[in-house]
C-alpha cells in the first residue's frame, strides 16, 4: 500500500521555464501520423526564436508531415545526480521553411540529423501548445543501475 503523501508530485512549468530547458537539449522525438497511426522519430533540433527546427530527408516522417501538419515534439532529461528529470512538449504546425539569410544558413549548419546527409529539407515547429512537468526521483539510484531481476524485485 502506498501512502500518497510520500509520493512526490510533479511540478507544472510555465512556458518561460519550458523554452529555458529546451535551450539545453537538442534531442528530441517527433510524432507524427503515418498512415493513421501514430510514430515517433528521434529529430535533432534548435530553437529559433519560440519555434524549432530542424532538418528530415525523404521518406516517411516527411510524407506524415505533408498529409497532416500537426505534431508534437517531446525533449526531456533525467539526472540521477541531483535526483531530478524534466519533459517539455511541443505541438504545433510542421512547415517547410525555405527561408534563407545569415541567421537561418548558421541555424542549419548547427543541425546534425541522425543520418547525416540527404537531410535536405528544413522544417519549423510554429508551436500551439508548450507544456512541461518536472519531477523528483524518488528511487534515483536506479537511474544509474542496470535493471536486473534483483533490483527488479526490490522495486515491486
Amino acid at each position: 500500500m502506498t501512502d500518497k503523501n510520500m509520493v512526490p508530485e510533479a511540478e507544472v512549468l510555465d512556458s518561460s521555464e519550458c523554452w529555458k530547458l529546451l535551450e539545453h537539449t537538442s534531442v528530441g522525438r517527433l510524432a507524427v501520423v503515418v498512415d493513421g497511426q501514430p510514430d515517433v522519430f528521434p529529430v535533432s533540433f534548435k530553437l529559433d526564436g519560440e519555434d524549432l527546427l530542424f532538418r528530415t530527408g525523404e521518406g516517411k516522417k516527411l510524407q506524415a508531415m505533408e498529409a497532416n501538419s500537426l505534431v508534437a515534439l517531446e525533449a526531456d532529461s533525467v539526472s540521477a545526480e541531483f535526483g531530478l528529470a524534466w519533459s517539455v512538449v511541443v505541438k504545433g504546425k510542421a512547415v517547410q521553411d525555405d527561408a534563407a539569410g545569415p541567421a537561418l544558413n548558421e541555424t542549419r549548419r548547427g543541425l546534425f540529423p541522425w543520418q547525416g546527409v540527404g537531410q535536405d529539407h528544413l522544417i519549423r515547429i510554429v508551436p500551439q501548445s508548450v507544456t512541461g512537468r518536472r519531477f523528483t526521483l524518488s528511487t534515483a539510484g536506479t537511474w544509474r543501475t542496470p535493471l536486473d531481476e534483483a533490483t527488479r524485485a526490490g522495486l515491486e
